[in-house]
């Protein structure tokens, strides 16, 4: 006698409220499924966005986690500058032994709700991005040196926007009336990076040249805008800010390169590992305006401390589902109970012991929960690619529908568990039926 294939065809013989029964198994595994896959890929992604670099220099204005989200993520404007002395002391100054690369980034713009980053071509020749992926051009190539108003763009900005290689664009910027100024400047670009799946796909990278003279050119707009020094009918304080204003418009463009920058990302250079180890804390001991930030540490506790305690709800809620399901198995064998006393006696005037009976009940529970199961892992990574395009749309992070994590093995044994737990009373009542009764009662 097939035990397994009894407790098939009982299911079978109640199709309608087994699948029910099986559905709502499958909805509490699925999202069981989704939360699991889902963390793991953003804490991955989040955590692997930082590298090709391991420390960021800035202002100490703002905190470290301001720093670390306006530089790795793009999520908010900078608060404050670094003098471009920075980077020489860090690039081949007296930081040089301990720095494998350094490289400048200025900020301060967007285009159709892009961020726009001021850098150097050099960032995507050193940087490499997950670890060991360099970065490479869909079409195009790299803005050069020497030419300020060219710029290279991330996929997400090219698809989303329209733009190629050849085309040419302006930066905007908030003015301090919460307005926005458009610059008169374009912008041409040379390349369209391939995608990464990380922030960089959202970006609109230009020559930092570039940004240091708009910047100027803005610094003189707002000196011939002010009012003249000696104007009498002048706001109190104007003569001095047309003073100031006019001396900076006086100052050399950016052919002098010395202009102001957000942030320097740093590569150390682990040759000397106690020396690298020790950079962070030299550059804010010489430098108490400045803040050295490893942005592994900020992402891991900004994971930790705000996604953490997101995927903790979420998997107790799916548990509760999960186990509401479960209860509902339960409810669905026990109300069937009534109607199989005939079922039961027959099996055992047959010759099926007690604990045969019972163990066909367990195992019709185990089927259900195991074939809901099964359905809910297949449901949970159906949706998480379903929505994988939209998600990578807004956040620029890719999500593998195919991508298991070792935790979801857990979850057979423990619906195995779960099916044992909730199948135990109606099997108990399965043991306890009385033959002759039933078979009266059936006859």
């Amino acid at each position: 006698m097939n035990l397994w294939k009894i407790a098939w065809r009982s299911i079978q013989h109640r199709a309608v409220s087994s699948a029910l029964t099986a559905f709502s198994m499958a909805l509490g595994v699925a999202l069981v499924v989704a939360v699991l896959v889902i963390y793991q890929i953003l804490d991955h992604s989040f955590k692997r966005s930082s590298q090709g670099y391991d420390l960021i220099v800035g202002p100490a204005r703002g905190g470290s986690l301001e720093l670390v989200l306006s530089t790795v993520y793009y999520l908010q404007s900078p608060r404050g500058t670094i003098p471009y002395e920075v980077y020489e002391d860090l690039h081949s100054g007296r930081f040089a032994s301990e720095v494998e690369a350094a490289i400048p980034v200025g900020m301060g713009g967007f285009y159709a709700g892009f961020p726009v980053v001021g850098t150097v071509p050099e960032m995507f020749e050193t940087f490499r991005y997950f670890g060991d992926r360099p970065y490479e051009f869909e079409s195009g190539a790299n803005f050069a040196a020497d030419q300020p108003w060219q710029a290279v763009i991330g996929a997400t900005v090219a698809r989303r926007t329209g733009l190629g290689v050849g085309d040419k664009f302006k930066i905007a910027h908030t003015t301090s009336g919460q307005g926005t100024h458009e610059h008169a400047e374009e912008y041409e670009i040379m390349g369209v990076l391939k995608p990464t799946g990380t922030p960089v796909d959202r970006v609109l990278f230009i020559n930092i040249r570039g940004f240091w003279e708009q910047h100027h050119q803005d610094r003189m707009a707002e000196a011939e805008t002010l009012p003249p020094a000696g104007d009498p009918d002048a706001h109190a304080g104007h003569d001095d800010a047309h003073a100031d204003a006019e001396a900076e418009a006086q100052e050399p463009p950016a052919d002098d390169d010395r202009q102001a920058l957000t942030a320097v990302l740093v590569k150390r250079d682990w040759t000397n590992s106690a020396r690298a180890m020790e950079l962070p804390r030299l550059i804010t001991r010489e430098s108490p305006s400045l803040q050295a930030v490893v942005p592994s540490e900020e992402v891991a506790k900004l994971f930790e401390g705000l996604l953490g305690n997101i995927q903790t709800v979420l998997l107790i809620f799916a548990v509760m589902i999960v186990v509401t399901a479960g209860i509902g198995l339960m409810v669905s064998i026990y109300n069937s109970m009534a109607e199989r006393q005939l079922e039961i006696a027959v099996m055992r005037a047959l010759g099926a012991k007690r604990s045969t009976v019972m163990l066909v009940v367990l195992l019709e529970s185990i089927l259900l929960s195991l074939g809901g199961g099964a359905f809910g892992v297949i449901l949970g990574h159906g949706l998480i690619g379903a929505f994988s395009g939209t998600i990578f749309e807004q956040t620029g992070i890719r999500i593998n529908a195919l991508s298991a994590q070792p935790i979801e093995l857990v979850l057979i044994p423990g619906l195995i568990a779960l099916a044992s737990i909730v199948g135990y009373m109606p099997a108990l009542i399965a043991y306890r039926t009385d033959v002759a009764k039933a078979l009266a009662r059936g006859g």
